[in-house]
């Protein structure tokens, strides 16, 4: 499959997908669960009290919900913050394949967007957010398969980098983008795309998930009002795969599109960290059981 069409035949199918079947609908569930819940557990960290007074002070006031906390903020900013209280403690759900935490910079930007638009007298279904949902992670871990195991090695934090994209595809779905416009979504998702494994361990690591989830939610809005972005922004001279990625196959992104779902190897964490960390805890609490 010809690489250059991978942005088109994304677009294409978050713009008109195949009814999802009922197993990717309860992933969709359990995983938007599975994020509030992460999301109020790291709700009343220092980190996220810093980020909430800051962002009210620079006027990010408004209407939207904080999960787990009474403050409100514009959409942009409870997306932001959201994102980031649901990883903060990296127990959020992971894409095994690609160790993508898809929930966190997803689900935020679609709460935010659903929560705004209901305030207008323009309330989202259940059914069309799930559908959205999806779709958005189904897009951000495809493209982190496509990204290989060296984007990570390199040290992109990817949950962050291809969140983004998710999250910017998801927004578009649920605002009915074109194909063209989604394709533009993904563009001004380039835009923005960063987060580093340097961070990881400190707050600065859930910032970029927070920025993920706004900066995502930004560019469909910008899609939405005519703001284009390049022809190509996955599969680009300069594009995501050449930028971002060292042995990149971007035939992963779209191969089985439709047919076979990526977000059925989604997984739920046991403990809060990493998932590299799971089997040494599992082994203490062997150890320890024998006395």
């Amino acid at each position: 499959m010809a690489a250059d069409a991978v942005e088109d035949l994304l677009a294409g199918f978050v713009a008109a997908p195949p009814k999802l079947p009922e197993t990717v609908r309860a992933m969709a569930r359990r995983s938007l669960l599975n994020m509030v819940g992460t999301a109020i557990g790291g709700s009343g960290e220092a980190a996220i009290d810093r980020m909430v007074a800051l962002y009210a002070e620079l006027g990010g006031t408004g209407r939207s919900t904080l999960i787990g906390r009474r403050e409100r903020l514009n959409m942009l900013w409870a997306a932001d913050v959201n994102a980031a209280a649901a990883n903060i403690f990296d127990f959020d759900d992971t894409h095994i394949p690609t160790v993508i935490h898809p929930s966190a910079p997803v689900a935020p930007a679609l709460l935010g967007l659903a929560e705004a638009r209901a305030a207008e007298g323009r309330p989202v279904s259940g059914k069309a957010l799930l559908e959205a949902f999806a779709l958005g992670m189904e897009a951000a871990c495809r493209l982190g398969l496509g990204a290989g195991a060296g984007h990570y090695a390199r040290g992109w934090h990817i949950t962050s980098t291809c969140g983004i994209v998710g999250a910017a595809l998801a927004a578009g779905r649920l605002l009915g983008l074109t194909p063209s416009g989604l394709v533009d979504a993904m563009g001004n998702a380039l835009a923005q795309a960063a987060g580093s494994v340097e961070t990881l361990g400190t707050a600065a690591k859930s910032l970029s998930v927070g920025q993920a989830a706004r900066g995502g939610l930004t560019a469909a809005l910008l899609a939405g009002r005519g703001f284009d972005g390049p022809q190509a922004p996955l599969s680009g001279a300069r594009g995501f795969f050449a930028l971002y990625c060292d042995a990149p196959r971007p035939e992963l992104l779209v191969d089985g599109l439709g047919s076979r779902w990526e977000v059925l190897s989604n997984t739920f964490k046991p403990y809060p960290c990493g998932v590299v960390l799971n089997p040494v805890i599992e082994a203490c609490l062997a150890l320890h059981a024998e006395g």
